[in-house]
């Protein structure tokens, strides 16, 4: 195979399909109506290139627009940008193993092409009917594998749109299947069964087969019941872990298979949305056995994988911050981590890296600077991109620490850096994140909900109560048959905490949540007079019939201990709209209209329910959205329209003149 580089440090052989050559950022200079973006971070094997997918994000846009898969070299220095495909979204670059061959997928109109850049040009390798992701090479380098779905009905992931409900229910779901692809051939072959959805894989050393999380039925609801299973090339599959084999299950992810093939490692834990993953390290061996915990007791959360000869490299939250350790799954210790007021991310996981696990790349980004690319020495990472350095921050930000019911909670108070004056008291938004397994992490604050709340002068609590990941797995399962008990507790503490640290006027408080935290917020102003106002996205009112109205039931069954139909009394306890008469509140609500995580209705019978109270409301519903907003014009009607609830209901931020506070 031809090398990357020339003689003179240029790429060689000939362009194809829109290849283009440049010499410096992509971005040309940070602009301040843009912001520049990062995905499907990648470092070759020898740990001298990396390539990832780029792209220029509007200020107010759900997502960047069209991007360019761009390989830079370990200075940050752009060596090529490939857009083949002006109608494509790009994923998943992938290195050969001899760091030679680049491989990505683009993707228009329901078709996917695998595409090959190779000495300096790039060309389709094959083209997919459907949906392809997630492109892995053969440890021999001569055949790509890929998770396809083909002739999908919908985009993958229970957040996207959900297809049209018409026709006979519960037949023809869409299917992803592990695919490999001949290099030399263009030939797809594929490899694990039909009517099983495969979730996430990876390749056995000898390259005879597959170990994967797969379940039958609907993909976006089974996540939840996926085992673990092996996938031989011959068509032999067999189960090696189940999930009620987890002690602190019953999810597992990221699967990886040791170099010498005789054990896989994943993440274990209690999870409540496929992608974010979270939990302990536990291994098997790949020929079936008890899995084992090799972290238990860890008082941080796992959350990706990665083998470099006997040891794993994991990505880590640890209270609020991210980073990197290491695991030692014989000894059961893990080291070396390092971690920092920032979110991490790499196109597998948390962090790219080198095949001797000495070099490492991520994508990094906090409440004070934008997205950039990060590369150096496992833990000594430095910035080596710029592209963002021109977008000034508008926040300051306190790291909070609280003691409530005996459990040490963490969450971050972030600060306009607009001036108050003296003696004079800011608004402050209670923000909840969704999950309930995950955890406010530091993002760069622009263009978004939170940039509205910065420029309209208000604090923003964003709390990581029980439940969230951060603490370990006993702190994660702590709101198990008790959502909006101690973590509620835990983040009306941490507003008193707020509030001790900063100048917060506890008479102009407002609450904002959407998913898990649109219901924490539905049931906050239930249980509590004290927020003056609510913003309310993709909420849950009532547990029992949402169990039968949403698309994803089976992640409640580890949270409630069993169906609605099972155990009605709990699901009734904790709906909020059976304390509806306690409201107050003026509330904000808003949902897609596709939404298959928190349908419509869910968030219509609580409207319907405050108006019948006679609270003051106001409810929209966004057409063909899904359960995360994607268009601009609605996220940009959507942030005026809060902005603009919680000024009528709470009077202008004190912003002007005096002292900084």
């Amino acid at each position: 195979m031809a090398s990357w580089w020339g003689a003179d440090r240029g790429f060689v052989g000939a362009t194809a399909i829109g290849l283009v050559l440049a010499v410096s950022g992509v971005a040309g200079g940070a602009q301040a109506a843009s912001s520049h973006q990062y995905t499907g971070l990648s470092l070759s094997g020898d740990g001298k290139h990396l390539a990832a997918v780029e792209a220029d994000k509007a200020e107010g846009a759900g997502s960047a627009g069209h991007g360019t898969v761009v390989v830079r070299g370990t200075d940050g220095a752009v060596a090529l940008k490939l857009d083949p495909c002006a109608a494509c979204r790009y994923a998943g670059p992938a290195w050969s193993p001899d760091g030679t061959v680049l491989a990505f997928v683009g993707s228009s109109g329901g078709q996917a092409v695998l595409y090959l850049v190779e000495g300096g040009t790039v060309r389709p390798l094959t083209v997919i009917q459907g949906l392809a992701s997630t492109p892995r090479w053969s440890p021999d380098g001569k055949e790509i594998a890929l998770l396809v779905t083909e002739n999908a009905k919908k985009e993958a992931g229970a957040t996207h749109a959900g297809a049209r409900q018409v026709g006979e229910q519960g037949e023809g779901d869409d299917v992803q299947r592990i695919a490999v692809v001949t290099v030399a051939s263009g030939a797809v072959q594929l490899v694990s069964p039909d009517k099983t959805y495969v979730y996430e894989y990876d390749w056995t050393p000898d390259g005879k087969g597959f170990v994967a999380t797969a379940a039958e039925g609907n993909g976006d609801n089974n996540w939840w019941v996926a085992s673990l299973r092996a996938f031989g090339r011959d068509g032999v599959t067999r189960v090696i872990a189940a999930p009620q084999n987890i002690s602190t299950g019953p999810q597992i992810a990221f699967p990886r298979v040791s170099p010498d093939g005789k054990t896989v490692a994943f993440i274990g834990g209690l999870m409540s949305d496929f992608g974010s993953f979270g939990g302990d390290v536990y291994t098997v061996p790949v020929k079936g056995g008890e899995p084992k915990d090799v972290t238990a007791g860890y008082a941080g959360t796992v959350t990706s994988l990665a083998w470099r000869g006997n040891r794993l490299v994991a990505g880590v939250t640890v209270g609020g911050e991210t980073g990197s350790a290491v695991v030692d799954p014989a000894k059961g210790t893990i080291t070396e981590v390092k971690t920092a007021a920032a979110t991490r991310m790499a196109g597998d996981g948390r962090v790219a890296l080198d095949r001797n696990g000495t070099h490492a790349a991520w994508v990094a980004e906090g409440f004070d600077f934008g997205p950039r690319i990060e590369y150096g020495r496992l833990g000594d990472l430095a910035a080596i991109t710029h592209d963002n350095d021109g977008l000034a921050p508008l926040v300051t930000v306190s790291s909070l620490s609280w003691k409530n019911d005996g459990l040490n909670v963490q969450g971050w108070l972030v600060t306009p850096r607009t001036l108050v004056a003296d003696g004079a008291k800011r608004p402050m938004v209670v923000n909840i994140h969704g999950g309930p397994s995950a955890a406010h992490t530091p993002r760069f604050v622009w263009g978004d909900v939170m940039a509205a709340f910065a420029k309209a002068g208000y604090a923003v609590f964003l709390p990581n109560p029980r439940g969230s990941f951060g603490q370990g797995e006993a702190f994660t399962r702590a709101n198990i048959r008790d959502f909006g008990g101690g973590d509620l507790r835990d983040i009306m503490a941490g507003i008193d905490a707020a509030e001790a640290q900063a100048p917060i006027d506890d008479n102009r408080l407002m609450i904002f949540g959407r998913s898990y935290g649109g219901f924490m917020s539905m049931w906050a102003i239930t249980q509590t007079q004290r927020f003056k106002a609510a913003a309310i996205g993709a909420g849950l009112s009532d547990w029992y019939s949402y169990y039968g109205q949403n698309g994803i039931d089976r992640w409640m069954i580890p949270f409630f201990g069993k169906s609605a139909y099972e155990d009605p009394e709990i699901y009734d306890r904790l709906s909020p709209i059976r304390h509806i008469r306690n409201v107050k509140t003026p509330t904000l609500l808003h949902v897609g209209e596709r939404d298959i995580e928190t349908p419509v209705m869910q968030t219509r019978e609580y409207w319907h329910a405050l108006r019948a109270m006679g609270v003051e409301t106001s409810f929209i519903v966004y057409a063909d959205e899904g359960h995360v907003m994607q268009k601009a014009e609605n996220i940009e009607d959507l942030n005026r329209r809060i902005i603009a609830w919680f000024e009528l209901h709470i009077g202008g931020a004190a912003t002007a003149g005096g002292a900084q506070h």
